[in-house]
């Protein structure tokens, strides 16, 4: 596999407490990019944050958050990322959540896929 070197990178902020039935919205993400045969997706989990609400989320011991930031990061070529929008749009809607959904351009120095 190949990304061409002016790739983009999908960032999505959501919180850990989001989910879609039992199913963490973020492991939903991570399911349908994987089908969708994106390149990958890594999720990162914050220890402090806040979002629109302006709510402070955190880990310290005396405010303890069940909703911690969650970021997923996906990188691949500009159309299969913009063709994947719809359906992140779509999980958003199904989870019935907020967060924020970023595209930035990446610049890909090398990609190797380790041969089995």
């Amino acid at each position: 596999m190949e990304i061409k070197k002016g790739a983009k990178l999908l960032r999505i902020f959501i919180g850990d407490s989001d989910k879609i039935n039992s199913i963490p919205l973020y492991e939903s993400i991570v399911l349908e990019a994987k089908n969708f045969g994106l390149a990958g997706a890594t999720v990162y989990k914050g220890i402090m944050g806040f979002g629109g609400t302006s709510r402070i989320h955190t880990t310290k011991i005396l405010r303890l958050s069940e909703d911690l930031p969650i970021i997923i990061e996906i990188v691949d070529e500009k159309e299969k990322i913009e063709n994947f929008l719809p359906i992140i749009n779509s999980l958003f809607e199904t989870s019935n959540c907020g967060g924020l959904i970023t595209i930035e351009h990446a610049e890909i120095i090398r990609y190797i896929v380790k041969k089995a």
